[in-house]
């Protein structure tokens, strides 16, 4: 199944989307840095949650980069 149609997505699915390391992505969940939730002792990641995280940093990040004009 392609990744950007499923809900859920594993570690190794949110840091090819991110193009990051998965352990960078589990540290990042561990830390609370990045919406996350744990079956037993797996990390998954809610799409929606990522997409609108994303969103997030990318405004944080205009804001700021205005600030310092």
């Amino acid at each position: 199944m392609n990744r950007n149609n499923k809900e859920i997505w594993t570690t190794k699915e949110v840091a090819d989307y991110l193009n990051l390391h998965p352990l960078t992505v589990h540290r990042y969940a561990r830390e609370g840095k990045i919406p996350a939730f744990k079956i037993g002792t797996d990390w998954r990641f809610q799409k929606k949650h990522i997409e609108s995280w994303i969103k997030e940093k990318v405004a944080y990040n205009l804001e700021s980069n205005s600030h310092k004009k």
